[in-house]
């Protein structure tokens, strides 16, 4: 599984009113394991950001006007990407951009070019619904470290995301699988996850959970009139002893 942690700078918040690109880092994790073969690119857009999102980010136009254009950058970043699962914190925000970049060099846009795109903003919201859920928030309640994050920058919010999306997704374990079948689909190659990486918590039920649970077992044991396996099994295991 190549999964690409993307995030963006810009001049401003709308590319409707001209706002463009400024910045793209892409930090690659295969396998849940970061690989150092990332993307960090930085554009030309041929405008001054506004001074609001100059206070946010701190790249000034004189930075920038020996960098190049989207379009002499497009093709390398859409070949990096090609293919791959994309996760982004406020995805519309960033997708938005892009897509009008595209647009402007007469692409398709962005979700065509690759797999998918997880937005950790939707998934924050879901994990912590009424909490903030900005990047920092999630790094403080995570423990990821973001100290050095005075200013907002592309390369280190992606690393920052890869992190938070690794914690945030601790214990889904998933079933790596080969495509590759034999003939008759009995040939089946499974890649090993060693479970030892993962740190799960045992919480023991309470009294009151305990007893909820019996009541739940007793509705169904009545529902099939005493043939509920979870009941038989100790009689029957006492009658042979």
């Amino acid at each position: 599984m190549r999964q690409i942690f993307l995030d963006t700078e810009t001049t401003g918040l709308s590319p409707e009113n001209g706002d463009r690109i400024i910045e793209i880092a892409c930090v690659e994790m295969i396998h849940r394991k970061l690989t150092g073969n990332n993307r960090h690119i930085y554009v030309n857009p041929g405008r001054d950001s506004h001074e609001e999102a100059l206070k946010v980010h701190g790249i000034t136009s004189e930075f920038l006007k020996d960098k190049p254009t989207f379009d002499k950058i497009a093709e390398d970043i859409l070949g990096y990407l090609q293919g791959a699962d994309i996760i982004i914190h406020n995805a519309p925000f960033d997708l938005g951009f892009l897509d009008m970049e595209l647009a402007k060099i007469g692409k398709p846009k962005f979700n065509t070019f690759v797999a998918s795109v997880t937005d950790t903003l939707v998934m924050a919201k879901d994990l912590y619904p009424g909490k903030r859920n900005s990047l920092d928030a999630l790094c403080d309640r995570l423990e990821v470290d973001h100290s050095g994050r005075t200013l907002h920058g592309a390369l280190l919010d992606a690393e920052l995301l890869a992190d938070v999306f690794i914690r945030l997704t601790r214990g889904q374990n998933v079933l790596l699988m080969d495509d590759s079948l034999g003939t008759h689909g009995k040939s089946l190659n499974v890649s090993a996850i060693d479970l030892r990486t993962f740190d799960l918590p045992i919480i023991n039920p309470n009294a009151l959970e305990l007893a909820a649970h019996e009541d739940v077992l007793n509705q169904i044991d009545k529902s099939s009139k005493g043939k509920t396996v979870w009941r038989k099994l100790p009689s029957e295991t006492c009658a042979l002893t």
